[in-house]
C-alpha cells in the first residue's frame, strides 16, 4: 500500500497546487489583491500566486529526493520516481503561465 500511495505522490501534489493556485487566483481577483503593490515592485495577487506555485514545485522536488532507494523488480523501483517526476514537470508546465499571464 505504502508502494501505491509512492506512486500517486507526485499527481496528487501537483493537483493539490493546482488547485491552490487556481484558488489564490480567484480569491485574488475578488479581493482585489491585483492592485495592491508589495514593495513597489508586485502585485499581491502575482504575489501569492508565484508562491503558490513555488510551493508546490517544492513539494514536488522534496517528494524526488526523499524517495528511498526501493529494492525489489525493475517496476517497483521505477513507477514511485516516474510518478515524482511527472508530478514535478506537470506541476512546472501547468502553473507556468501564472509568471506571465495577466491575473485577472
Amino acid at each position: 500500500m505504502k508502494w501505491l500511495a509512492l506512486v500517486i505522490a507526485g499527481p496528487a501534489i501537483w493537483a493539490l497546487g493546482f488547485s491552490l493556485v487556481y484558488a489564490l487566483q480567484g480569491a485574488g481577483c475578488n479581493l482585489g489583491w491585483l492592485g495592491v503593490e508589495v514593495l513597489g515592485l508586485v502585485s499581491l495577487h502575482h504575489l501569492a500566486l508565484w508562491a503558490g506555485w513555488l510551493a508546490a514545485l517544492l513539494a514536488n522536488l522534496a517528494l524526488l529526493l526523499a524517495l528511498p532507494a526501493a529494492t525489489g523488480d525493475q517496476l517497483t523501483r521505477w513507477l514511485p520516481r516516474a510518478g515524482a517526476w511527472i508530478g514535478l514537470g506537470a506541476t512546472f508546465f501547468s502553473l507556468l503561465p501564472v509568471a506571465f499571464a495577466t491575473s485577472c
